[in-house]
């Protein structure tokens, strides 16, 4: 039999969420937090210490944030913390990047999942037609009709403004179309999924020939083209996503425009406390809660993809007086934050600027 490499799309936008780690701060909504976000933002942002920046999101060269070190018995890892979405005209000033990837034994790059299916006699191209399907609600309902009307009232007056006539998405499971929604809103505000870091990152580690290492699970999902038929005729719980994401697209667009300007011009500080509303949860939930997920192994993939993670960052830092690595700042700040294992563990994490 023969194993073919597919395209995540092939498990469709579940995985993705699954796989990737969410973009989660230290704090969400749903922290004990007074007011509206716009309350808290403004709350902050009043702060003395708190430096104000524009809700414009920025653009030309920007410094990015600071290194947070990771060190034991002399040997350091430098970590770079990424964000998603950037400000989609910076440009990015990597000299210290550079500067520590070229000093290093290995770069770790942010860790994935590797998606393969076995038994599917022309692979994922035959297999990419029901995936695009799966993204679809059963029977071809509308999302008209599995929506309640306050939520579809919400989601006809958001998807005018940011997506327009397209009425192709209104077939679209409520986690796909909300998807869809949250990406057009983001271009719209000159915000990016663009990945700059990983890019410059990998660039540096080639010019210094440096190795570079993904840390990732591998997942191998048996009869794919069954296990497609199965989640597309499968009722999603994503009607929180839903809501969430749609917060996010009215609520929240001005403060992560703030974040990712937080990101581009080095304030970790503000970056940390910024409160916003996470959908990233609920929407992963939606799918790996589901019974399919739960049949192939897919329920505990963030517990996997950490541990992966941190295995391969004791590697480095056991086998290479200097490393460095990448991870999304929701791993390095906040409850789950790889870094704050590390340190349980007996490392010493200073933060940049420490």
């Amino acid at each position: 039999m023969r194993k073919t490499n597919v395209l995540i799309h092939v498990v469709p936008l579940a995985l993705l969420l699954a796989a990737l780690p969410p973009l989660a701060a230290a704090r969400t909504m749903s922290d004990p937090v007074d007011g509206s976000p716009a309350d808290a933002v403004d709350s902050l942002l009043a702060d003395a210490d708190v430096p104000v920046l524009e809700t414009l999101v920025v653009s030309g060269v920007q410094p990015g944030p600071g290194l947070w070190k990771v060190s034991r018995d002399g040997r350091v890892m430098w970590v770079l913390g990424t964000l998603a979405p950037l400000p989609k005209r910076m440009q990015w000033s990597s000299d210290e990047v550079r500067q520590r990837i070229a000093g290093s034994g290995v770069v770790l790059l942010s860790p994935t999942a590797n998606i393969t299916v076995k038994g599917g006699v022309f692979g994922g191209l035959v297999l990419l037609p029901s995936a695009l399907r799966a993204r679809n609600n059963p029977d071809r309902q509308q999302l008209q009709d599995v929506l309640p009307a306050p939520d579809y009232a919400r989601w006809q007056t958001l998807k005018a403004r940011y997506i327009g006539r397209d009425r192709g998405v209104e077939k679209r499971r409520p986690i796909a179309a909300a998807m869809t929604l949250r990406d057009e809103a983001f271009d719209h505000h000159d915000l990016t999924w663009r990945d700059v870091v990983g890019r410059e990152v990998t660039r540096a580690a080639r010019r210094s020939k440096v190795p570079v290492r993904q840390p990732s699970v591998s997942l191998q999902i048996d009869k794919a083209r069954a296990a497609l038929k199965e989640f597309g005729r499968s009722e999603l719980e994503d009607l929180e996503c839903f809501r969430l994401t749609l917060d996010q697209v009215e609520r929240d667009l001005d403060t992560l425009a703030t974040r990712a300007n937080a990101w581009a011009m080095g304030e970790v500080a503000m970056l940390r406390d910024l409160p916003y509303t996470d959908n990233s949860q609920a929407c992963r939930d939606a799918v790996l809660q589901t019974g399919l997920a739960q049949s192939r192994g897919l329920s505990d993939l963030g517990t996997r993809v950490e541990a992966t993670w941190l295995a391969a960052a004791r590697a480095a830092l056991e086998e290479h007086p200097e490393s460095f690595a990448v991870l999304p700042m929701s791993r390095i700040v906040g409850e789950r934050s790889y870094l704050q294992v590390l340190e349980r563990e007996g490392y010493t994490v200073e933060a940049p600027g420490e």
